[in-house]
């Protein structure tokens, strides 16, 4: 809010999902006071959640100061997820790459990357579920980077103005339709004084940490997205060769965690040359897509077998209120965030969860800051993820079988709510779709 709010003359902002719900339409009446007080706004997002939103988007691109584009976007559109499956069948191949990129740069002067998305859960305002996640904001000669790699997709001959894609004609479309329920975080999130901003920034950079930081993204296909002769591996391939590059630790963040065959190579040789590997992603509860789940534990063991440490985050764990808004007692956790540690002095931030889609299908971002400092607060922040009442420590127990170790208990079977998760989980087992996940 603060950095939308600064904005003298212009935001970017490009994101894989935006839900108008609280958050969301905070953030969307924010966005529209800055262009009514002349900022050029321009925004890009991925078709694949803007299910029945046309409408509000269309509102967006109206104004005179707002372009809004849409990657990649489905032809035929549709208010339900299914009948817009069915209708745009025949383009599967096209439709399955995405745009899974997430950055706001505010007048070339900060920027923020990382994972999360615009909704309640990513943020801790949802009523049941929500993630823990993680962003950097950014300063220095690293911003234009970043503005640079979002006017290439800006300018990316599959980003269309939503008024070319949308059927909803425009005189339809209501004005103001979500400002109430922004209005439900507005006492949280008020407008601050020009002199309130000032000081709170000049706050933030007084505590900020120095370093040398280098961008990497995925350059989306040039050809058809569903030739994919070019696929966007540039990100998959950096993040191996900084795996490689490890020489005491590697500390890995990964909501979605489903191994390609590089990747395990690029771990099994860490830990052969003495590299401490650590992992934490979610465990079957925790997880929100029980596919992605089920692909990842087809490879628990041989991932505790090479060596590596693997832990999965529990759904209810005590450290949920260091990221949920109260009243937490029954609300549970999930993990959205991606990044890694290496070496006490190298720090990875961005979009790429490690799996197939994200290495091979989805374009990404990350971003790789030499600090040290750095390097030992995002740890000191991280260690508690990984304690037991946290987390399940995964290994393999005397009779052969893989344990789940909790503070409090230790588990022959995969934490899951109750038989009819199993019973899910062994159908998806038997499906050939770990390559698409």
């Amino acid at each position: 809010m603060r950095a939308i709010d600064s904005a003298t003359s212009s935001i970017d902002l490009q994101s894989f999902l935006w839900s108008f719900d609280k958050v969301g339409s905070i953030v969307h009446d924010r966005l529209v006071a800055a262009a009514e007080r002349g900022v050029n706004v321009r925004i890009l997002i991925d078709d694949s959640f803007l299910l029945g939103e046309d409408r509000h988007v269309l509102e967006l691109h109206r104004h005179p100061n707002v372009q809004y584009r849409v990657y990649n976007p489905y032809k035929r559109r549709s208010g339900s997820a299914v009948s817009r499956l069915v209708l745009n069948l025949g383009e599967f191949h096209r439709l399955d790459h995405r745009m899974h990129n997430k950055a706001m740069v505010i007048d070339n002067q900060v920027a923020i990357i990382g994972g999360r998305n615009l909704a309640d859960e990513y943020f801790g305002f949802d009523d049941s579920y929500n993630f823990r996640d993680m962003e950097l904001l950014v300063g220095g000669p690293i911003v234009e980077e970043i503005s640079g790699s979002f006017d290439e997709y800006w300018n990316d001959r599959w980003s269309f103005p939503i008024d070319a894609v949308s059927h909803v004609r425009a005189s339809h479309v209501e004005k103001g339709s979500i400002s109430a329920n922004a209005s439900t975080l507005g006492s949280m999130f008020p407008p601050e004084s020009e002199g309130e901003r000032n000081a709170d920034w000049l706050a933030v950079a007084r505590r900020a940490y120095t370093g040398a930081s280098r961008l990497v993204v995925d350059a989306p296909p040039e050809e058809e997205p569903q030739a994919m002769a070019d696929r966007p591996v540039q990100v998959a391939e950096e993040l191996g060769r900084l795996i490689n590059q490890a020489r005491k630790e590697v500390t890995i963040v990964s909501a979605y965690l489903i191994p390609t065959p590089g990747l395990v190579d690029a771990l099994r040789d860490a830990v052969q040359r003495g590299v401490r590997v650590r992992l934490l992603t979610n465990s079957i509860n925790s997880n929100n897509h029980l596919t992605a789940y089920t692909a990842y534990h087809g490879h628990v063991r041989e991932l505790i077998g090479l060596g590596a440490e693997v832990h999965e985050m529990r759904v209810m764990a005590q450290s949920r209120s260091r990221y949920i808004l109260p009243p937490v007692s029954r609300k549970s956790l999930g993990l959205h965030a991606k990044y890694m540690i290496i070496d006490g002095r190298r720090v990875v931030v961005g979009s790429a969860n490690l799996d197939p889609r994200s290495l091979r299908i989805n374009t990404e971002m990350i971003l790789v800051v030499e600090s040290k400092p750095l390097a030992e607060r995002l740890l000191g922040l991280t260690e508690p993820d990984f304690d037991t009442l946290n987390a399940w420590r995964l290994t393999i127990g005397e009779n052969g079988k893989t344990l789940w170790v909790g503070d409090d208990v230790v588990l022959d079977a995969d934490p899951a709510r109750n038989g009819f998760q199993r019973l899910e989980e062994w159908f998806f087992a038997h499906l050939p779709i770990e390559n698409e996940m």
